[in-house]
Order: structure tokens, then sequence, then C-alpha cells
């Protein structure tokens, strides 16, 4: 795990134009992202020099709130080994009436955090949490309201996340106003605006029975292995000593119905026999638990003679 920073370092005059910043980080994490709002990028970037410049936060905070946010369609967050991760989020900004949303001075979004909730840019350096590359698109609904949709980005590549992370997160959202006349920077940080179930993914290989065709009565044995994502060391392991069940769907059906559970062996492998009595397909179906993900393997048709 690494510290994500920044060598981004503009006075207060070129603030408001387009430079690169990290986004997204945790406590100990590292890597280098692009973020189309200097509010934000500024906010979001751990270490390094300000983009503000001499920009300081302002005494009071912005008058904007958050409703619930809705992330990923309200379904777990499974991330992989390696791969970028981006999530949605939805949700609703009431702010004051005199403040535009719309200026290149503002910027909003939502966040992820583990622990505790940030009140500010120097509590994010202590305590897991993820942002995205860039601010939230908002469209206006009346003079106070608008409804807004961001994403945000997961690289366990870059050592964003370990093992441990893999549990329900709260959503956060952060609101940010510049005034390139008094080089203050305004920001409201909300808590507690919904959860997030951060998952390691799981993957089962394609279901084999063989032998292919078969007799009716006969044996077939049914095979297949479980990897699980590791964040730790960014590979995707073997996930042994797992129950996962066997499923069958009888040819001209489109129920499966449960034959067995079998567990995984120290290197995921599964494999079991079963007698061959129709015409049909077999498929492996593991549940997955709070922190890792359900999967189910492809099912493989039997043409039993």
């Amino acid at each position: 795990m690494r510290i994500r920073t920044t060598a981004v370092a503009v006075s207060g005059a070129l603030a408001l134009s387009a430079f690169a910043a990290p986004a997204v980080y945790a406590a100990d994490d590292s890597a280098n992202g692009i973020a189309t709002s200097p509010q934000w990028a500024a906010a979001t970037a751990a270490g390094g020099p300000s983009a503000f410049g001499a920009a300081t936060a302002a005494d009071g905070d912005l008058d904007v709130s958050f409703s619930a946010m809705k992330v990923n369609g309200g379904k777990p967050i499974v991330v992989g080994a390696t791969k970028h991760r981006t999530v949605s989020v939805t949700y609703k900004l009431t702010h004051a009436a005199d403040l535009d949303i719309t200026s290149e001075d503002f910027a909003n979004g939502p966040f992820l955090y583990l622990k505790s909730m940030p009140g500010s840019v120097e509590d994010t350096l202590e305590v897991p949490v993820l942002f995205g590359d860039e601010a939230a698109s908002c469209t206006a609904t009346s003079a106070t309201t608008a409804n807004c949709k961001a994403l945000i980005d997961i690289r366990p590549a870059d050592g964003e996340l370990v093992n441990s992370y893999a549990k329900t997160w709260k959503v956060g959202g952060l609101a940010l106003q510049f005034d390139e006349d008094s080089l203050e920077l305004g920001e409201t940080w909300q808590g507690e605006l919904g959860t997030a179930k951060l998952q390691r993914e799981t993957r089962l290989t394609g279901a084999n029975a063989t032998p292919e065709p078969v007799k009716k009565g006969k044996t077939l044995t049914v095979t297949s292995k479980l990897t699980r994502a590791n964040w730790n060391t960014n590979k995707t392991p073997a996930y042994g000593g797992q129950p996962v069940k066997l499923q069958f769907k009888k040819k001209g059906t489109s129920v499966y119905k449960d034959v067995k559970t079998v567990k995984t062996s120290s290197t995921g492998v599964l494999k079991t026999t079963v007698k061959a009595t129709a015409d049909g397909s077999y498929r492996y179906v593991f549940a997955g638990s709070a922190g890792t993900a359900a999967v189910t393997s492809a099912a493989d048709a039997v043409d039993v003679k």
C-alpha cells in the first residue's frame, strides 16, 4: 500500500484551468488520475502542494445538502484483482438559490469511506476513502435542486484495496466552491448517505461433464474450479475448502435444481460424479459471503443416449 500523491503545483491564477491530479485514494494508497474540475482535483489529492496555491478553507460550510445516494444500483460492488472498476452513483443535490452549481468554481461528488466520516481533506489521509476521478454531472430540477450522477473509480492494481476492505462501506457527499477573489475554498462534507458492499470477485470455470454423450444410467463426472481475487497480491488464486452447489436443469425446462453440495479442493478444484438420467445441463453455483461475491459457472449440456 502506498500514498497517492500529486506533482501538481499551480498558482491561484491558474487554479481554474485544467490540470492533472489524483482523485481516488485510501489511507495509504498511491497512483495518478485525471480530474476535470480543479476544485475536485484539489480536494481529492492527497499530499503534495495544493492545486489552489494559497487557497485556504472558508470559515463556513456551503449551503448544500445531499439526498440518500444510490450506489451501483443497490447491488454489491464486485472488484477483481487488477481491473479498473467504475461504480455509478445517483442522488439529489439541494442548494441555496444564489449558489450557481453550473459555475466552474463549484464541484461536488460522492465518496465511500470505511471507518470514520472525514470532515476535511486532511482527514482522508487517515481513513480509507474512495472518490471518483471526476466531479458529478448535475441537471437542475428547480432553482434549489438538481439530479446528479457520478462515478467512483476503484483501481486495485494501484494498491487502493487490501483484503480487509471487503466489507460494507458508508457513502458520503462532498461539495466545494472556490472564491477566486479571496482564494478561499468553501466545503461541505456529509456522511451517512447510504451503504455499499465491497466484495472480492470470484470466478468459476465452465462446468465440464464427461463423458459426452453418455448412456442413461452411466456415471458422469462434473468438474470446475473456483478462484478469488486477492487485493493484497493483485492475483486470483484458488479458493479452497468452499461449499459449491451442483445444479441440473432438465432439457425443455427452465429451472435449475440442486443435485448436491461439493467442496473445493485446496487447489480450488470441484469434482463429483452423478448418474446420467436425462438430457440437460449441469452448472456449479457458489453463494459467496459478505466480503466475497457469488458466482455461477457456465453450464454444460449433456446428451443422454
